[in-house]
């Protein structure tokens, strides 16, 4: 089908998205202060050395205590270990009877050590970085008592706030270059990656969480890890790393539920955002994502395990100059289902793939071929618009074998390639859906109906 190139111009104008400007919300959220949060956890704190008398600020109108953490001997200077510091300033603030500010000053970095803030806390924490927190210098650096899988790591706590208008600074580059991490081969393929580099900052096991605001960049690896939480609100961040550095995903998710990710920009060299098993009621909104490998919900169903993920949207984004725009991909042999899943409202500038479902996701040519998957279903791409690398087509649904994806929804889907004058075909692989309106290009390829029934149930026990 040859488009005149009026009307790829036509199309691409029309078809813009107007999104808030969220680097504005950035900016201005620096200006504001401490918020007021409630806790409730179990475990208690790890104790705390001895050092000199801390001096405590309290504000008398709202009644909350600020713990400064120079007050417990923290220098800031970006090259003495403040970790004692940080363990004293989280134990004191933890352990108060009324909600606490533990502030790390504007003007300040701060080098912490691999460190586990733990609770039960008495009272809610607000955790203000108004500077700079970053870890020790590389793999060289790093003592050999600490785990190389995390940095800083928030354990079983209940109604956090982590805000302020500092930066988190993983100092990554280090290990990224690391010989086992995944580098381009001669032949352009990526090598896979055979060791632990730690994820800047992991929530475990805890809810009614909030983090906001912040600039965190150049994680090891992933920025921002949420593993068994519940109610989590995360807005106004600005995640960044080199287009190049692997597994830097900005979020991730692993059983996980009830979580809104607001009007934030992520630019990294792995998914802006990754959903995996176990994750419900997601919502992401208004995300400026890229360079990046986009939005991915997987991959799930690796090594015959089961993924159950639904109620998940994404609206009111951009994707710009990413390998990925939003995707689904499994693993061959898995069980469990992905479904109610809705991307609306989203622009794509230069994307390689801008729709992709895979089901025989695999990072070597030794996968083998197994019956079961992961199914998939219900699935709502609506206003989808923009432009794509025509080195891929615009969009790819490839499904399983045995168990086709199902409800496949397109409207008002709009992808032009960036340069040719030829529209690329789809590709479908056993996929039944519908066009609510014409698409461009047009999938015609969708099988109608419903595919016969199928080995095992639809939900496989999610």
């Amino acid at each position: 089908m040859i488009l005149p190139r009026i009307l790829i111009l036509v199309f691409l104008f029309s078809s813009c998205v107007s999104f808030p400007l969220i680097q504005d919300k950035l900016n201005s959220y620096t200006k504001q202060k401490h918020l007021h949060t409630i806790s409730r956890i179990s475990l208690p704190p790890d104790p705390a050395p001895e050092a000199v008398s801390p001096s405590y600020n309290v504000d008398s109108a709202s009644n909350i205590t600020t713990f400064n953490v120079q007050s417990f001997g923290a220098i800031g200077d970006g090259v003495t270990d403040d970790t004692q510091a940080f363990k004293m300033a989280w134990d004191t603030a933890c352990q108060a009877e009324k909600s606490g500010i533990l502030l790390v000053p504007e003007g300040y970095s701060f080098m912490i050590q691999s460190t586990i803030f733990t609770g039960p806390c008495k009272s809610g924490i607000t955790f203000q970085i108004d500077g700079t927190i970053m870890p020790p210098d590389g793999p060289d650096s790093w003592p050999l008592t600490s785990s190389k899988k995390q940095w800083l790591v928030f354990y079983r706590i209940n109604g956090m706030s982590l805000q302020g208008g500092g930066v988190i600074d993983g100092r990554g580059e280090k290990w990224w270059n690391l010989p086992c991490k995944p580098h381009k081969a001669p032949n352009g393929k990526t090598l896979p990656s055979v060791c632990d580099s730690p994820v800047a900052i992991r929530f475990f096991m805890s809810s009614n969480l909030t983090v906001q605001g912040l600039e965190v960049k150049n994680s090891p690896k992933f920025h921002l890890r949420f593993d068994v939480c519940q109610d989590v609100d995360i807005e106004l961040l600005n995640i960044n790393s080199p287009a190049q550095s692997p597994n830097t995903d900005g979020i991730h998710i692993e059983n996980t539920k009830n979580v809104k990710i607001y009007n934030s920009v992520i630019s990294n060299g792995d998914d802006c955002v990754s959903i995996g098993a176990g994750c419900y009621n997601v919502d992401i909104r208004n995300i400026t994502c890229g360079p990046s490998h986009g939005i991915s919900i997987g991959s799930l169903g690796l090594r015959n395990s089961r993924a159950c993920v639904s109620n998940i949207t994404v609206s009111d984004s951009v994707i710009r100059h990413s390998d990925n725009g939003v995707r689904i991909k499994t693993w061959q042999g898995g069980l469990g289902s992905v479904s109610k899943v809705t991307f609306h409202n989203i622009y794509m500038d230069t994307v390689r793939n801008p729709i992709i479902i895979d089901q025989y996701y695999c990072l070597t040519k030794n996968c083998p071929n197994q019956t079961s998957a992961v199914s998939i279903s219900d699935i709502l791409y609506s206003n989808i618009k923009g432009t794509y690398d025509v080195r891929s087509p615009p969009m790819r649904f490839a499904c399983s074998d045995s168990f086709p994806c199902t409800n496949l929804t397109l409207s008002e889907v709009e992808l032009l390639p960036i340069k040719a004058q030829v529209v690329s075909n789809p590709f479908c692989w056993n996929a039944y859906g519908t066009m609510q309106t014409l698409t461009i290009p047009p999938v015609f390829c969708l099988l109608e109906g419903m595919p016969q029934p199928m080995q095992q149930s639809d939900s496989a026990g999610c």
